[in-house]
């Protein structure tokens, strides 16, 4: 039997037949296109999100997407790149032939848990419950009234620029295993620099450090895709995550890339959508369609300052020790198990 894979937007068959579109409510013939998961037509409705077109451009740059990397973060994180050539990179999925984007190999990094190791990290702390309180009390998420502390304790310390404050606090995230790059389902997470503190300063400490750590994380995807044939220089986020403006922030200070916002907040729709419009022939490509539908909002650039990245650097060096430390931790005690 011949068989055939349907690039993403392809209208299928004569659309909706008579009886599902009885139980939808639609007309019989509507058009159906080829779907994507969620994360993928979060690429889709993101990845043309350009924050400055160049005028000067007669024909589009096929290339230009390519140097792109979308982030859709929320309980766990995709990181999606695109070439157009395939490259193969150990610990990253792929390469995916017109998986998202038409005529493209997708490659796919990940992190098993983001959003939901934050979660964890502020609900398993004693000063949770009041934390949770006191946010309750002035109306806003208990991320803002954290954000809110450190933006205090900056000030308060006197420190030359909020991710100082945890130079004695560093967390490796991979409390779930690691995706990407290593592709170790064994690893563990590790938060290193506890004290006796549980208050909620020490709390919002905790939360910081770890949102550095998935940021280090994302750094590392970045640098092993560049090493491995893809130019990265820009990020592109939407999800949960992405309403967070610490979180996105530390990313761009950590990563060195400033990161795009969409203007429609609900990327993962928005792609959904872009699918059915190229199903319905409204445009002739999903090229196209993501090219007249995507829109770019706020951009977030690294920081100017030069000490910051000095900053990051050394604790991205104390990152991956961490990693390092832990493969040599696993072969003492499994000698001794010997």
């Amino acid at each position: 039997m011949r068989r055939s894979v349907a690039f993403p937007g392809h209208p299928l068959g004569s659309g909706l037949t008579p009886d599902a579109a009885k139980e939808l409510g639609l007309r019989a013939g509507t058009p159906v296109g080829t779907s994507l998961i969620d994360a993928h037509a979060g690429g889709v409705g993101v990845m043309e999100s350009v924050a400055v077109p160049d005028p000067e451009a007669k024909e589009y740059d096929k290339e230009a997407i390519c140097h792109r990397l979308v982030l859709v973060c929320g309980t766990s994180t995709c990181h999606m790149a695109v070439s157009c050539s395939k490259l193969f990179i150990p610990g990253v999925w792929g390469p995916f032939w017109s998986a998202m984007v038409p005529e493209y190999w997708l490659t796919e990094g990940g992190q098993s848990a983001t959003g939901a190791l934050l979660d964890y990290i502020i609900e398993n702390h004693v000063a949770s419950p009041r934390l949770a309180n006191r946010a309750a009390s002035q109306n806003i998420s208990v991320f803002e009234l954290l954000n809110k502390i450190l933006e205090s304790m900056l000030q308060d310390l006197n420190s030359p620029f909020l991710a100082a404050l945890t130079e004695d606090i560093n967390v490796l995230p991979d409390f779930h295993g690691n995706r990407s790059p290593i592709a170790d389902p064994k690893a563990k997470g590790v938060v290193c620099g506890l004290t006796l503190d549980t208050s909620e300063k020490q709390l919002a400490l905790l939360y910081l450090a770890t949102v550095q750590g998935i940021a280090y994380g994302t750094r590392h995807i970045v640098e092993h895709c560049n090493a491995h044939g893809h130019r990265i220089d820009t990020l592109l986020a939407c999800g949960g995550l992405s309403k967070n403006p610490l979180f996105l922030q530390e990313h761009a200070d950590i990563v060195g890339c400033s990161i795009v916002l969409p203007r429609e907040s609900e990327s993962v729709l928005l792609g959904a959508a872009i699918l059915g419009a190229v199903a319905s022939k409204k445009y002739s490509s999903l090229s196209d369609a993501m090219k007249a539908l995507n829109a770019a909002g706020q951009v977030i650039h690294p920081a100017k300052d030069p000490k910051v990245k000095k900053y990051h650097d050394a604790k991205y060096r104390i990152f991956r020790e961490l990693y390092e430390q832990q493969l040599s931790h696993r072969l003492i005690m499994a000698q001794a198990l010997a």
